[in-house]
């Protein structure tokens, strides 16, 4: 199970790296490809997988629930550590939304993998409201920790708009919203959907091992290793304990418990730098985190699945 599901998503990350290795990606082309990815061939493939699987008709109040009960209490844990660790202010609001920010890409293809159409489309309607909640939670606390004097209404606002720009947010809405009110897929739609969507997962993938880096790591490295613990060992005990007070059954528990094994999102470090929090901090847990997250989805894998 763990080499046909865990392992192909990690030996496209590799993958990644060794061609931005070997000179055949750069930068540039790597910025450019994740604008496709998040911009345009991620939205379409959430879209089709949501709104074209019956599956979603039922509303997932449990597995929202406990999904977005587990984010909540995380980000609590965050700050409660910030304040015991005497965590600097210029740090704090990177390591705590490292904390509980996750990989959407990584979700999808691993979900994927081991559930197929059925599990991405319930994965996509709590990623529907789990993104949001998620950057609400980031940009509250990187303002609140802030070190400049910030207009607070003014980062309200644009935090509300790019909620409502957000094309991942906008796409899960979307194909909820189909599958609850409109007819199935007319076949030649379907089809160009499933076209557009084949790139998607690949070069995300890719992407994102192109784009790892250990510059910084090991100045950052002790309080690196903690915000990547707290997301990868600690985030899935909560969740753990958050679905069984839901009561979520059946094959969401294998969803969620997958969900809250993810790596952390490679978004914080643009979030970080744009609200003068320590982008290199952010930067070097996603690459703890990613490289943890073989181990905790896998064993997610040997105890669930």
């Amino acid at each position: 199970m763990i080499l046909d599901s865990v392992f192909p998503v990690f030996a496209l990350i590799a993958l990644g790296a060794f061609l931005r290795r070997r000179g055949l990606t750069n930068e540039t082309f790597l910025r450019t490809g994740d604008r496709l990815v998040y911009y345009a061939f991620f939205p379409l493939l959430l879209f089709w997988k949501i709104g074209g699987t019956p599956t979603g008709v039922v509303v997932p109040w449990r597995l929202w629930a406990a999904g977005l009960g587990a984010i909540a209490l995380m980000w609590v844990i965050s700050v409660a550590v910030i304040a015991a660790a005497r965590v600097d202010r210029f740090r704090a609001g990177a390591f705590s939304q490292a904390t509980y920010r996750f990989n959407s890409f990584v979700a999808i293809a691993v979900v994927f993998n081991v559930q197929g159409d059925a599990g991405v489309a319930r994965l996509g309607e709590l990623l529907g409201l789990a993104i949001p909640l998620c950057n609400v939670l980031a940009v509250m606390t990187l303002i609140w920790f802030s070190r400049e004097a910030l207009d607070h209404a003014a980062r309200a606002r644009l935090t509300v708009r790019a909620l409502f720009r957000n094309p991942l947010i906008l796409a899960c809405v979307a194909g909820m919203l189909w599958v609850r009110l409109l007819p199935p897929w007319p076949p030649a739609v379907d089809n160009t959907l499933r076209l557009a969507s084949a790139l998607t997962l690949p070069f995300a993938l890719i992407s994102i091992g192109g784009s790892l880096t250990f510059a910084g790591l090991r100045r950052r490295l002790p309080l690196a290793a903690t915000a990547a613990l707290l997301k990868i060992l600690v985030l899935p005990v909560v969740g753990w304990w958050a679905a069984g007070l839901a009561g979520v059954g059946g094959t969401d528990v294998l969803t969620l418990m997958l969900f809250f094994a993810l790596p952390a999102s490679t978004a914080m470090y643009v979030l970080s730098g744009q609200l003068q929090s320590d982008a290199q901090l952010s930067s070097a847990v996603i690459v703890l985190s990613t490289l943890l997250s073989f181990l905790s989805l896998s064993a997610v894998l040997l105890l669930l699945a």
